[in-house]
């Protein structure tokens, strides 16, 4: 029998630059665990959350960090557990996104993370220094390979961690989630697992940071290949293991807790929802949220998300009918609102309407018709909103999906305004999906009711702004189905129209497609932030210039 080692894990929802704060939830683990475990690892930058983005340019904010790592030190004993945590760290002038080995009072080692992520969300070449191939560190007779996070995407760094007789692998990582991720986590692990023959403890982030959401999804992975013990994701969660060693002294998990299922389709997408905006809210400070019921499937899946992620006490709506505004809609807000146990006021804007019609006409000889009478009520429901949430202090949640923000279907300061969108990166056809699924399932930790939360008829009505009379989106849209078919292809695929063509959509469609989505580059730069779910959702992901004379449309390429 070879040497025992015992590795406790958390996977923590920190906040950013919150630095008193995430010290104090460390040293709470630390204290629970120190007499239990020979090392207690943290995910990556714990310290401060992750991503800090341009506070790492800050010099008296790493003098903070440094600071509040020093005296976290001081609490570190030498009769129980070491750490290791992740911070920004200053070195030699440089900055470095570090790994920090604590134990009896001191820093022991620090490994600085070599490959640095530039691409997506991602901005690290522009934050950190690189570092150099790092050597194991060994701590009660355990050589501890450490990698962290994007440095496990690539084989240098294993590789020369196992040369330099590196015993397990040990990956604290920041990985956001996003739609079918999971199995690229693991396919990577594997191949590190895989060249190196060591075992592998991944440790993530959990928990929402604007429009990033961490689903934790930590895991153990053996010198084979196989997930020993899989971390519940959306939650924090602390799990102690132990460890012996084997042939080659390289350690073999023998002791750990069972594995959790991790969510997934549709179950997957809302958890991440809900996190997302509910630590957006909490985070922030916000009493609780407050939006527009329309009686359409949008603000009904928005306001079904709203009350699992806060409760029914934190979420207000409001119906702001016009004249335009069907008596099923008005009823259907009405009973949405009633089945999910929430504050439902009615505002209507006629008189509103009026006044704006009677403004422009005296003072600038306009009418109020077509697309200025429609906006109009748009940004009338805007600033009721925005006045209410002056009053009480709740944040708008804007209730806008990913293919109204494509094709720029969504009216400035009317219903884009708001703090949060929560369906910003969701297409229409998944909006449906979701709403389905929430009326069949009751999610895990939800805060609101089981059953049926959407009527049955704001699913299958046909989608409707109701700007003016009989008005259908499909009257000049494409639909849905079709249309973010179009649009997956142009902003997650980047694929040209004659390959978009191929696929079975009529060019003219496409050509419209294309230039609806280009137009309305200049009002996505104006929404508010919302929970990225995809590859490439609009923001960060896509970085595409307002101003911009580049065309694929075929009839204007003959």
């Amino acid at each position: 029998m070879g040497k025992h080692f015992t590795i406790t894990a958390a996977q923590l929802n920190p906040t950013v630059g919150d630095i008193s704060g995430n010290i104090k939830k460390i040293l709470d683990v630390y204290k629970k665990h120190k007499d239990q475990a020979d090392l207690i690892v943290f995910s990556e930058m714990v310290v401060t959350a992750y991503p800090t983005d341009d506070l790492t340019l800050k010099p008296f904010f790493i003098d903070r960090v440094m600071k509040g790592v020093e005296k976290l030190a001081q609490q570190i004993d030498g009769k129980g557990a070491g750490i290791v945590i992740s911070a920004p760290w200053r070195d030699q002038g440089k900055v470095f996104n570090t790994a920090l080995l604590i134990h009896d009072g001191q820093i022991v080692a620090k490994r600085f993370k070599c490959h640095l992520p530039n691409y997506g969300v991602f901005d690290e070449v522009r934050l950190f220094s690189a570092g150099h191939l790092p050597f194991p560190v060994e701590f009660k007779g355990a050589k501890l390979g450490i990698l962290t996070c994007e440095d496990m995407w690539y084989p240098d760094v294993a590789s020369h961690l196992r040369k330099h007789e590196a015993e397990i692998l040990i990956s604290p990582n920041g990985s956001p989630f996003e739609m079918g991720k999971t199995h690229v986590r693991l396919d990577h692990a594997r191949k590190r697992v895989s060249e190196t023959g060591l075992a592998l403890f991944y440790i993530n982030q959990v928990g929402g940071q604007d429009e990033l959401v961490f689903d934790g999804a930590s895991f153990i992975m053996d010198h084979n290949g196989k997930v020993l013990t899989q971390f519940p994701s959306h939650q924090e969660y602390v799990v102690t293991t132990i460890w012996e060693q084997g042939v080659d002294r390289v350690f073999v998990c023998k002791s750990a807790e069972a594995s959790h299922s991790l969510y997934a389709g549709s179950e997957a997408v809302y958890q991440t929802l809900v996190l997302g905006l509910r630590d957006y809210v909490n985070k922030n400070n916000f009493p609780g949220v407050l939006l527009g019921m329309s009686g359409g499937i949008d603000s009904a899946l928005s306001a079904a998300i709203a009350v699992d992620a806060l409760g029914p006490d934190r979420v207000q709506c409001y119906m702001m009918p016009s004249p335009h505004t069907s008596q099923e809609s008005v009823d259907d807000a009405a009973e949405c609102a009633k089945l999910l146990g929430i504050k439902h006021g009615s505002m209507p804007i006629e008189l509103s309407m009026k006044a704006y019609a009677e403004m422009l006409k005296t003072s600038a000889n306009q009418n109020l018709t077509g697309t200025t009478a429609e906006n109009i009520q748009a940004r009338t429901r805007g600033m009721l909103l925005m006045a209410l949430s002056n009053a009480t202090g709740y944040m708008v949640l804007s209730t806008g999906n990913k293919s109204e923000m494509s094709v720029g279907y969504a009216t400035l300061y009317g219903d884009m305004c708001g703090g949060y969108n929560v369906l910003k990166d969701v297409y229409k056809m998944m909006v449906f999906e979701l709403s389905k699924w929430r009326n069949q399932y009751h999610p895990t930790n939800a805060k609101g009711p089981a059953g049926r939360v959407i009527p049955e008829r704001i699913i299958t009505k046909p989608p409707s702004a109701e700007l003016s009379p009989g008005q259908k989106d499909e009257d000049s849209l494409p639909p849905y189905a079709a249309l973010d078919d179009i649009l997956h292809c142009l902003v997650e695929e980047e694929m040209n129209i004659d390959a978009i063509v191929a696929r079975g959509h009529e060019v003219e469609t496409v050509n419209k497609v294309w230039k609806l989505l280009d137009h309305a580059e200049y009002k996505r730069r104006q929404a508010c932030p919302g929970v990225k779910i995809s590859r490439k959702a609009f923001g960060r992901d896509r970085r595409y210039p307002i101003t911009n004379k580049f065309t694929d449309l075929i009839v204007e390429n003959g």
